[in-house]
């Protein structure tokens, strides 16, 4: 007996470059806090958190040149 299959759903319109930078500004946070808080924490963490920030501006570049940028369509009159 074969079970009837569902279609997929269609793809999500998502604005990758705000979904990236809400990202990068969550590591800025963690980076702001940890300099803050100075010797109290290793070093290794304000690291982790300049190299995550420079990471999200490397791929925001990249989907800058794929053409993924751009905001996705928007419904006439919004």
């Amino acid at each position: 007996m074969q079970r009837p299959t569902k279609q997929a759903p269609p793809p999500l319109q998502v604005d990758t470059v705000r979904v990236v930078l809400a990202g990068t500004g969550g590591w800025a946070g963690a980076l702001v806090v940890l300099l803050f808080l100075g010797d109290k924490v290793e070093a290794m963490w304000t690291w982790t958190c300049v190299a995550a920030i420079a990471l999200a501006f490397l791929g925001l570049g990249i989907m800058r040149l794929q053409g993924q940028g751009k905001r996705p369509d928007r419904a006439p009159g919004d």
